[in-house]
């Protein structure tokens, strides 16, 4: 029986179930099960599928035991800030709330009309933006009430997927960092800061740091899957960028390369051992996260590839051609050179992506892009140049020059957004693995078992 490690990474448009097996400096990642992570509108909110994607995870649990492997342990990551509420009985309260949904917009700037925004971040270190789950949590106590007052637990995404696998509530140091309930000095929660809100303290449970064991699979999940042995559930850098940032992490703060992990969000940071909590890296749109090791990210969140994947999901619709190769080829052809502000709240929560591009361009009084390619390179070039702005503010808050972009994530095959990142930043861009996260979260749980695995001891990485 070949023995692997389960990693479960959840993206905001897909969901993935990987088996990952060690061998001497040799990586093999067997995707066992893939599913598309919906977003539903419903009653004027947007919600995720929460019940089908706890069952597409244990489908891909199932699939790696009929497969023939031995399971060493689980890890989950999920993108940030969303969560779940459990009732003293380990119900939950609902299906979460989605961060694009529309009733999530002016929660911060309700928030900062008695708040000094400066004195918080120098507490939570957290780029202050409508989806926080602290704004959300702030205005749930006006809308919904009686959820907070019944609710035992709160339980950030990847919280609530090893809830219900172990049946143990802890909240994980890197996911709950995007909160901005924690404080970044201490990395705990900041107890202060919830009870002058008027949240209810015992919503915000023990937190564990990556590495640390979660809990084991229930019986109830050992017999839906097919085992009869115990399988550890291990605390990753379940925040995902967290993950896929340990896949290369101990390189920047010592020879001035930074990170780009590039998805459905841009995340362009580096990795530091303590947060900077000025005015101006506020302003610029700075936040610390949880890193792995206790560490902070230091980044910026920046829409990433969420404008394009908007795109090709309308133009499927609409029976248009939607591969990659096609398009980035189509775009290369463009000679369209105009740019958007890819940060503007108009593209966030936008379902109808090319009428919303068209719109913006004619209110900024832009020519409008005419064909599929000229689109696309006006995004690519949009967040090609949102890029070159982040790495000045990067350099100018760190107080040194970056000296290499390492693209982690499925936007590394992106070689004309590469391309033009390089030509804008004038900063080599490197493609590290696409599978970064899925490595990273692989990585921590190995080290939980004992092994010491870094990047710089695995010399093949074999995708099957």
């Amino acid at each position: 029986m070949k023995e692997a490690y389960i990693a479960v990474d959840f993206g905001g448009g897909s969901g993935r179930v990987i088996a990952a097996s060690l061998s001497r400096n040799s990586l093999t990642l067997d995707e066992l099960h893939r599913f598309e992570n919906r977003q539903i509108n419903m009653g004027g909110h947007i919600y995720w599928d929460f019940l089908s994607l706890f069952e597409e995870m244990k489908t891909g649990l199932r699939k790696g035991v009929e497969k023939g492997y031995k399971l060493l342990s689980v890890g989950i990551d999920t993108w940030g800030v969303d969560f779940g509420l459990i009732d003293r009985h380990g119900n939950l309260l609902g299906n979460p709330v989605c961060y694009r949904d529309p009733s999530l917009q002016g929660g911060l700037q309700r928030y900062f009309e008695t708040e000094d925004p400066d004195a918080h971040y120098a507490q939570s270190g957290i780029q202050q933006m409508d989806i926080n789950s602290l704004y959300r949590l702030v205005d749930m106590r006006k809308s919904a009430p009686e959820l907070l007052e019944v609710a035992a637990h709160l339980l950030f995404m990847p919280d609530l997927f090893s809830y219900f696998l172990t049946g143990v509530a802890c909240n994980e140091y890197t996911i709950a960092s995007t909160s901005e309930l924690i404080d970044v000095k201490t990395r705990s929660w900041n107890r202060e800061l919830i009870a002058r809100v008027g949240l209810p303290e015992h919503l915000f449970g023990r937190i564990v740091m990556p590495g640390e064991v979660r809990g084991k699979l229930t019986d109830d999940i050992k017999q839906e899957i097919g085992i009869d042995y115990d399988v550890n559930v291990i605390a990753v850098g379940s925040h995902d960028t967290a993950s896929a940032v340990h896949s290369v992490c101990g390189t920047y703060e010592s020879d001035g390369t930074v990170f780009l992990s590039s998805g459905t969000w841009s995340l362009l940071g580096a990795v530091i051992s303590n947060p900077v909590l000025t005015p101006q890296a506020r302003l610029a749109g700075f936040t610390n996260e949880g890193a792995t090791g206790g560490k902070i990210r230091f980044l910026q969140n920046i829409t990433g590839l969420w404008i394009l994947q908007r795109l090709m999901a309308l133009w499927k619709a609409a029976g248009m051609r939607t591969d990659y190769d096609y398009l980035l080829s189509e775009a290369e052809k463009s000679d369209y050179s105009e740019v958007i502000d890819v940060d503007d709240q108009v593209f966030t929560t936008a379902r109808e992506m090319e009428k919303t591009i068209r719109n913006y361009c004619r209110s900024h009084n832009l020519p409008e892009p005419e064909t599929q390619g000229d689109i696309v390179k006006c995004v690519l070039l949009s967040l090609a140049t949102r890029y070159k702005r982040g790495v000045e503010d990067l350099g100018s808050m760190l107080g040194r020059k970056v000296e290499r972009i390492q693209v982690i994530g499925g936007g590394s095959r992106n070689k004309l957004l590469n391309r033009l990142t390089s030509q804008l930043t004038g900063v080599p861009v490197e493609a590290g693995a696409v599978e970064a996260t899925a490595i990273g979260n692989v990585m921590l749980q190995a080290q939980a078992a004992g092994q010491c695995v870094t990047m710089a001891e695995i010399n093949e990485i074999v995708c099957i």
